[in-house]
């Protein structure tokens, strides 16, 4: 008797995964501490995912930090979230040897001096890094991303016919990056809250009610497993 050989399936990995972190201060709250240790331990966990993402051969990451409606947040917790910002970016040049290109897209103008600063250094120092590139979305909103795109068209004075997909898309922060393959929300919300509307046209979702600083690789590998179960038309049959 002959056993069947089993049918080896490849695995496709996304080239390009967005993640809405989502769920600090409610992981906060469920243990009694302030939203500040939510935080923390969120932007603990996106050390956790990226260096994986880097490991496992994903080319692009981008992830959600600071949108540009969480201003209307209470004052002292925006500046937690910025002091956690400044804490990360001075240590940032950890990913410097682990081959990880560190980008940001978003509005910097209203962003401290300093943190423009570390930014832009950080950006030099990882911007020959091969591996991963990481996005990180800073005073980001997709429509505000839009808005943006078409002044920089109507300041360059663009004729009718040469406003294109093609043309807005140059002008996105994204530029010259691939649409998003995969969208991950954790937290148990279902919805892309103004999170890269127009490269999401054609993504795959998954939504988990886990909240992100519980995130783990296990769940990553998870939306994973479901992206490699979705049927990718683009429109076709």
């Amino acid at each position: 008797m002959f056993r069947k050989k089993r049918e080896v399936i490849e695995r496709r990995l996304p080239t390009h995964i967005a993640i809405i972190m989502d769920g600090n201060g409610r992981w906060a709250k469920k243990r009694g501490l302030p939203r500040s240790a939510g935080h923390a331990a969120g932007a603990s966990t996106f050390k956790t995912i990226a260096r994986y993402c880097n490991r496992i051969g994903i080319r692009y990451l981008t992830v959600y930090a600071f949108s540009t409606e969480n201003w209307k947040r209470p004052e002292a917790e925006v500046q937690g979230i910025m002091n956690l910002l400044r804490d990360y970016l001075k240590d940032a040049d950890q990913f410097k040897n682990e081959n990880i290109r560190l980008q940001f897209i978003g509005d910097f103008e209203p962003l401290d001096e300093d943190i423009r600063q570390l930014m832009a250094e950080d950006m030099e120092t990882s911007k020959n890094a091969t591996g991963l590139t990481v996005n990180i979305a800073l005073n980001y909103g997709g429509r505000d991303e839009i808005v943006h795109a078409v002044r920089r068209i109507a300041q360059e004075g663009l004729r009718p016919e040469e406003i294109t997909e093609q043309a807005v898309a140059e002008r996105l922060y994204t530029a010259g990056m691939p649409d998003p393959d995969l969208i991950i929300r954790p937290s148990g919300e279902y919805r892309l809250s103004n999170y890269l509307i127009w490269q999401s046209a054609y993504a795959e979702y998954w939504f988990s009610n886990v909240l992100w600083p519980d995130f783990s690789p296990k769940h990553l590998e998870q939306a994973i497993d479901a992206y490699n179960g979705r049927d990718r038309r683009f429109g076709g049959v």
